[in-house]
């Protein structure tokens, strides 16, 4: 009799202690498959790992697999808090119960809660290849109670007025955003990116953001060439300017009618053997392609793409010219300046200290923080100028400093109606 009781006491320790592992493979299974990371599981199933495959298939099916889990790991709890609370009552009687629960309690918080899940948190990617290939049946086997309980689950939520509706893509890839910029913050330090690449990796992800009114040239910088002009003129103003494409006008320097480019020149003046008093330049001139201001970075460099174009000219809602983008402009807004032997070096913005810099008043304010680290906001202006415009709600005069957004801005140049210059510090907060 008492071998029997023994073995019987044997057990439903065992059974208590088989029950408790369980519970910590669900718990630590659940932190692991749904804490590892995303883009490293993809990097390992693109180079052929077989495990990290089926961790990926198990999250796809997300709703089933935490169901699944919840619904083993409350199993296992609560048939180990019976056997524990049988037990506890045949030695103890009733005052068992309150014995068993204290003791299953601190067993499941310690051993099938804390522990497993610090542990899968600490190697999420390890214990996720080790679990996968055991939840995979485990989900399947209990994919028909899950099926009942988010049944149910569906049904109640309706009684309360919720409705369960499909996912919007554009907040999925709102989201997905949202985390790129999150992890390329978080870990900026620890990776060992520098200020310049984390501007790269986030003006990438702002190209739907920004519109070429941004980052245009502007009209009023933009050199062009008067189609009426001899043609000895236009060829010395095409051979002498730095650039190698330059918009052609005829009767009003908006009226754009085609686009010079310094090669074409060249290669149509070879078979006239120096004599090209007969050479027209509208007929060497290509034709001009216009794209509306509101357009952003990604579509106008996916039409560069297509179109296999380098240059286009910007115009507002009723058509007027407003300036030029380049494909190198939007390069140059992801990578930073790209300068070669025929660029003029004007950046804009003198240094004075860490905290004061002068800046001409054309100077974007998108270009301001990534040289300085600031954070100005740049959504009702494109450049500094107009950021100081726009907030003080007049047109200022030389010596007239305003404090906005944590800076303390100082006119110092003016012409006519524009500002030319500013000095800006960084106030302390």
């Amino acid at each position: 009799m008492e071998l029997n009781i023994d073995t019987e006491l044997l057990v439903s320790i065992g059974a208590i202690i088989l029950l408790l592992a369980l519970s910590g493979f669900f718990s630590g299974s659940e932190t692991a498959l749904t804490g590892a990371s995303r883009a490293r599981l993809h990097q390992m199933e693109q180079a052929g790992d077989k495990k990290a495959k089926i961790v990926n298939r198990l999250r796809a099916r997300h709703t089933e697999l935490i169901s699944a889990i919840l619904l083993g790991n409350n199993l296992v709890n609560i048939l180990a808090s019976a056997l524990a609370t049988s037990l506890m009552i045949s030695w103890f009687g009733e005052i068992g119960v309150a014995y068993a629960t204290l003791a299953m309690t601190a067993l499941v918080l310690i051993f099938a809660e804390v522990l497993p899940k610090t542990y899968a948190l600490r190697r999420p990617i390890r214990v996720a290849r080790f679990v996968a290939p055991i939840m995979r049946p485990v989900t399947f086997l209990l994919s028909p109670f899950v099926m009942g309980v988010n049944m149910i689950v569906n049904m109640t939520l309706r009684l309360f007025g919720v409705t369960i509706s499909t996912v919007d893509p554009d907040a999925l890839s709102d989201a997905a955003q949202d985390e790129l910029r999150g992890a390329i913050d978080l870990h900026s330090e620890d990776a060992g990116i520098i200020m310049h690449e984390r501007h790269m990796l986030g003006t990438i992800l702002d190209m739907d953001e920004v519109d070429l009114s941004e980052i245009m040239i502007h009209r009023k910088n933009v050199e062009t060439v008067d189609s009426s002009k001899p043609v000895a003129e236009i060829l010395d103003q095409v051979l002498s300017s730095p650039y190698t494409r330059l918009p052609l006008w005829r009767d009003d320097p908006e009226n754009i009618i085609g686009i010079i480019h310094a090669k074409d020149v060249l290669r149509s003046l070879l078979p006239l053997k120096g004599d090209y008093t007969g050479l027209s330049i509208e007929d060497v001139a290509s034709e001009p392609y216009f794209v509306p201001e509101t357009t952003t970075l990604r579509n106008q460099l996916n039409a560069f793409l297509e179109r296999h174009a380098h240059f286009a000219l910007v115009v507002d809602e009723y058509g007027a010219l407003m300036g030029l983008v380049t494909l190198e402009d939007i390069l140059e807004e992801i990578v930073g300046d790209i300068s070669d032997e025929h660029d003029e070096e004007v950046s804009g913005v003198t240094i004075i200290d860490d905290e004061t810099i002068v800046t001409e008043g054309t100077v974007t304010i998108r270009d301001l923080n990534r040289k300085c680290g600031w954070s100005l906001p740049d959504e009702e202006a494109a450049t500094i100028a107009g950021l100081v415009i726009n907030e003080a709600k007049v047109i200022p005069e030389i010596g007239q400093v305003f404090t906005f957004f944590g800076f303390r801005f100082e006119v110092t140049q003016k012409e006519r109606n524009q500002i030319t210059e500013l000095k800006v510090t960084h106030l302390d907060s």
